[in-house]
């Protein structure tokens, strides 16, 4: 068996993945493959790997390329963690938007940040479809962590034509969380999920047979830590009747009503950590972590080596997937698929994320039949803007860009239709290196902007943030850290 992991230079969650596949003894004789366009980050995520296995005794050696066709040949499982246009787009996603109003935590898997990661992304995996079709084993399985996960995972599946799964770890947080509030070991829990990614919904709670989704709202209420932190979370479940997978600051930019006035914002969101709401707060993270990664790069190769012993695999899907394929043990997962009836007042063709059921006769995935009906408005308002923007990242159509922008709620909470034609049109040039199907439509925006903008902007707005850290507060908080451990 051989897999390959794509975006394998990504400083922290290439290196877990692979500690998880590699704590399944009968992976121990596989075939690896890590690719990434970045030389330097590659060879460092596979030296800290190849250190572990080496600590470990498993006779593997790890392949690090930058030839992605070289490291897709013959590979059974594909595994994808890449993020296109690295912190440069990332940070133009967040920006420009907030000139407008558009008030963002993430940005990665809807409003104008998501769809134009979107359109970044799935230009490129349509080329990793490609590949995989030609030079990997038959029968390839796409395994995709990119964001925005249901829109990657719909063009691979609808116009790569390559199977593909994606996989997120929102709903295994919130079942930890549910656990907590309800003071029940999540081992004896029975939960089932369903919707959108990110926009999941925990329709039944169990425990013995018990239905407990009635008791969820009194619990996060009086919950010392989860009723200052998971506001908007709590409010939907306050009005719709069911908790939602996503962290606060993700589910609120996903929605019409909670980040839409500058002087309210505040009251839904929560700065102890940025997953809580913080403006741009992922993007801040991220270039912390950066910083830190390579500034004491020679320090963390120092480190005790993981352990393939089981005690350090985590609770992300991929592995367990790979394990059940190839070996038959049973595993259930709650899984991005194409929906195709599952749920049955969503649209036949869309992603939605299902309980499935995988072991060595493959992925199952059931038929759930109708969500609750303030639950598939919520999905289906977000399935129309992902639509759009998949079709529009195929075709280079920027109408339909520009539609889906406008469809999108947060955004056609804040801006008018001049304002997303303009923004659009300055999100195009800015990242028009990523953008290859749209060069007309490029052309075009920049005349545009050269005329002089039209409509003022908003540079003073920064939004709700806490300060980035430097690298040595980093080291003193990651030694608290390990002291507190």
């Amino acid at each position: 068996m051989k897999f390959c992991i794509i975006g394998a230079g990504s400083l922290v969650f290439a290196r877990n993945l692979f500690t998880d596949i590699m704590s399944v003894p009968a992976f121990h004789d596989c075939e690896v493959s890590f690719t990434d366009i970045d030389p330097v980050n590659l060879e460092r995520v596979a030296a800290l790997c190849q250190r572990d296995l080496d600590a470990n005794k498993v006779p593997v050696r790890i392949e690090a390329t930058t030839d992605r066709r070289k490291a897709f040949c013959n590979a059974n499982y594909v595994i994808n963690c890449v993020r296109i246009g690295g912190l440069e787009a990332f940070e133009k996603d967040i920006e420009i938007p907030l000139g407008y109003g558009v008030d963002q935590c993430v940005g990665d898997t809807l409003c104008v940040g998501g769809i134009f990661y979107g359109q970044r992304v799935i230009a490129e995996m349509l080329g990793f479809c490609r590949d995989i079709r030609e030079v990997a084993a038959p029968g390839c399985i796409l395994l995709n962590y990119s964001n925005p996960n249901a829109m990657a995972t719909w063009a691979c599946n609808k116009y790569g034509k390559v199977r593909t799964i994606g996989l997120c770890h929102g709903e295994i947080h919130g079942e930890r969380q549910i656990a907590e509030v309800l003071g029940i070991p999540r081992e004896e829990l029975d939960v089932t999920c369903a919707g959108i990614n990110h926009q999941t919904w925990y329709i039944s709670i169990k425990h013995n047979g018990v239905e407990l989704r009635d008791m969820l709202l009194e619990a996060f209420e009086n919950h010392p830590r989860y009723s200052g932190e998971e506001k908007v979370r709590i409010d939907m479940l306050r009005r719709f009747g069911y908790y939602s997978t996503e962290s606060n600051g993700h589910l609120s930019e996903y929605l019409a009503w909670y980040r839409k006035r500058k002087d309210e914002i505040g009251k839904w969101i929560d700065l102890g950590s940025w997953i809580n709401g913080e403006t741009g707060g992922y993007l801040r993270y991220t270039r912390e972590e950066r910083k830190y990664f390579d500034k004491d790069f020679e320090k963390i190769s120092k480190e005790t080596p993981r352990k393939y012993d089981g005690s350090m695999r985590s609770s992300e899907h991929c592995s367990y997937i790979m394990e059940s394929l190839e070996t038959g043990k049973k595993y259930r997962g709650h899984f991005n698929v194409m929906n195709e009836g599952c749920i049955t007042n969503l649209p036949y063709e869309c992603v939605v994320e299902v309980p499935c059921y995988v072991d060595g006769n493959g992925i199952a995935v059931p038929k759930l039949g109708e969500l609750p009906l303030g639950c598939a408005a919520v999905c289906s308002q977000s399935i129309w803007v992902q639509r759009l923007a998949v079709e529009a990242a195929v075709s280079g159509d920027d109408t339909l860009l520009r539609q889906a922008c406008l469809m999108d709620p947060l955004t056609g909470a804040v801006c008018n239709p001049p304002e997303v034609w303009q923004m659009v049109d300055e999100m195009l040039v800015a990242e028009a290196e990523w953008l290859p199907q749209y060069g007309k439509a490029i052309e075009e925006a920049k005349r545009r902007l050269a005329a002089g903008k039209s409509i003022p902007t908003d540079s003073s707005y920064k939004g709700i943030r806490t300060k980035e850290k430097s690298v040595e507060e980093l080291e003193a908080a990651k030694n608290e850290e390990l002291v507190a451990r």
